[in-house]
């Protein structure tokens, strides 16, 4: 078996997102994307069910040959990362609300972290923020209705505008420097989220800075791919090739536009 993909994983089209990211730093990569659209959304899963979900997955696309994985779902993250890099070897990363950026970045005002509510209960999350956040300046609001947007292929910024403004109606958003989307699916809204909020909050996502950490890795390791050639994508729905041209239109029509 030839071990030279990258494994992404995600519950759904969210970690495209990432992926993206993945095809400007790493264009000469062969990728294997997995959407667990069975069990589509993680965020209100169980912390076992997810579990299993994620062991599931990585064990099929071991079976396809990866040299690296993403964990691109911050959900799965909190639950399953740990025990995932007990089981392999190979490089990988999950995801991490930008907290810690945002942070930085806020001169005193405060930063809304939107996630799953699997994720905010999670420990991992609570230990992120009070590691960074010494001034207390983060709050955070479970947005699972974005998910389920996103998996039922609504992208238009008249249906998903006032879905966000509504969420926010009890917020005073001058009190805001930035906020961070913590869950792969919320960037394919990011446009929408600059456009109908006010233009001095920022709106941020750990994309860019998961996959500089997985080029790190493998450069370490010696399984960076620089051969100039392009590489390929294989897609999966819960471990069936995706050949329907019109769910593949949907996918390259995400990676184009994130």
């Amino acid at each position: 078996m030839k071990n030279d993909s990258i494994g992404f994983l995600d519950s759904g089209f969210g970690g495209i997102t990432v992926l993206s990211e993945a095809l400007r730093q790493l264009p000469d990569e062969n990728y294997i994307y997995y959407a667990d659209n069975e069990h589509v959304p993680y965020g209100t899963k169980t912390k076992e069910e997810v579990h299993n979900f994620v062991f599931q997955a990585v064990d099929f696309m071991v079976g396809k040959g990866i040299k690296a994985l993403v964990v691109a779902c911050n959900t799965a993250t909190s639950i399953a990362v740990r025990d995932l890099r007990s089981k392999y070897s190979f490089p990988i990363v999950g995801m991490e609300p930008a907290v810690k950026p945002a942070v930085e970045n806020g001169n005193g005002k405060r930063v809304l972290v939107f996630a799953t509510p699997l994720t905010l209960k999670e420990e991992k999350f609570h230990n992120l923020v009070q590691r960074v956040d010494h001034e207390h300046v983060v709050d955070y609001l479970a947005f699972p209705e974005l998910v389920e947007l996103a998996e039922s292929m609504i992208f238009d910024r008249e249906r998903i505008g006032p879905v966000i403004m509504e969420k926010l109606k009890e917020y005073d958003l001058n009190n805001y420097k930035t906020f961070v989307l913590g869950c792969t699916h919320f960037p394919i809204y990011k446009n929408i989220f600059k456009l109908v909020l006010p233009g001095h909050i920022d709106v941020i996502d750990g994309s860019s800075g998961t996959v500089r950490y997985l080029k790190c890795l493998m450069e370490e390791k010696g399984i960076l791919n620089t051969s100039g050639k392009g590489g390929h994508i294989e897609f999966f729905d819960s471990g069936v090739r995706i050949i329907n041209e019109e769910r593949l239109k949907i996918f390259k029509w995400l990676l184009a536009e994130c």
